[in-house]
């Protein structure tokens, strides 16, 4: 599928447009380049966290997601092709299960903090949300496969759960939401 590059710099896109997979020339801040390239955001941020020390099973559900993330943007800059498929989403929905198992139940709203690989979590968990809402408009011009937007869905649930575990990991605890607190 697609093309190999064997020269990074092609100067075809110097005047504001890029090719999708299937050939075709878009303006580069179309709504379907800008869902596919948050999802390439949001997997370099995973990169981020997987540059930290982990657990061995988040380490190895991260490095799968990655790959996932990689077969989405495929389906996203491909139209008309369709790579995921419910086995991603059920996929994810078992290890979310995984995780959260032996979390306490929520009581108050944590806040996106913490060390590290945790707050990276986070972010990695916000711009997922930003890449299921690109795909939600993307979604609304040309349709895609229904499993695009619940796999974004659940990768973000998923990533907060992976933020809890991580907090836990790295200072022990999470870092809850105090309403009303100044700093005076």
């Amino acid at each position: 599928m697609g093309h190999r590059l064997s020269k990074i710099y092609t100067r075809t896109g110097d005047k504001g447009v890029t090719g999708l997979g299937d050939g075709s020339r878009v303006p580069k801040d179309g709504l379907r380049v800008e869902t596919y390239g948050t999802t390439d955001e949001l997997n370099s941020i995973i990169g981020m966290i997987l540059a930290h020390p982990l657990p061995d099973e988040i380490r190895t559900c991260l490095d799968g997601v990655q790959h996932d993330l990689f077969d989405l943007g495929s389906e996203l800059c491909v139209p008309d092709y369709s790579k995921i498929d419910i086995e991603y989403v059920t996929r994810l929905e078992a290890t979310l299960d995984d995780f959260n198992a032996d979390l306490p139940m929520l009581k108050e709203f944590i806040l996106p903090a913490g060390g590290h690989a945790t707050s990276a979590c986070h972010l990695a968990r916000t711009v997922c949300r930003r890449a299921e809402r690109r795909a939600v408009s993307l979604n609304r011009e040309e349709p895609l496969s229904p499993h695009v937007i619940s796999y974004l869905n659940r990768l973000s649930d998923l990533l907060f759960v992976i933020a809890r575990v991580l907090a836990r990991h790295e200072n022990g605890s999470e870092v809850l939401w105090q309403p009303g607190r100044h700093n005076d």
